[in-house]
């Protein structure tokens, strides 16, 4: 593995390591601190089904773990890294389908979204082409 595609597996793996943090943030809202939200976003919070919580513990244990094997030169980062992102890709369907979050909090919401199923999908395909190139073992 060169010396970039190190470098950037570590960046990864910090990034994610924030995505941890932000689930962790997300889950421990305490109903006091909902309730300083924004009337619409307090619904919000409170309705979240156990599935997205689940896609959205999937997309970040899964990332930070991908990451770390892929930081490792490790092939069991691609399928890692493919159950995270299918985790992303659900809980973007409860955000933008099932609740509308842009009606709810405007089209900057979807900025971080972007970026994060952008990432995904670009760490699934490094780690693809890792195990087929043979750098990933």
């Amino acid at each position: 593995m060169s010396t970039g595609m190190k470098i950037f597996s570590w960046l990864m793996v910090l990034w994610n390591g924030i995505g941890v943090a932000a689930f962790f943030s997300q889950v421990m809202m305490t109903p006091e601190m909902i309730a300083q939200l924004p009337e619409a976003q307090q619904a919000v919070y409170r309705d979240i089904p156990a599935w997205s919580y689940s896609a959205y513990a999937l997309a970040v244990f899964g990332g930070l773990i991908g990451s770390l094997l892929l930081a490792l030169g490790k092939k069991l980062a691609f399928p890692v890294l493919v159950v995270s992102l299918a985790g992303v890709v659900v809980q973007q369907y409860y955000n933008f389908v099932i609740i509308d979050a842009i009606k709810l909090m405007g089209w900057g919401i979807v900025v971080m979204p972007i970026i994060v199923t952008t990432i995904s999908i670009v760490l699934v395909l490094i780690s693809q082409r890792g195990v087929k190139s043979g750098w990933l073992n």
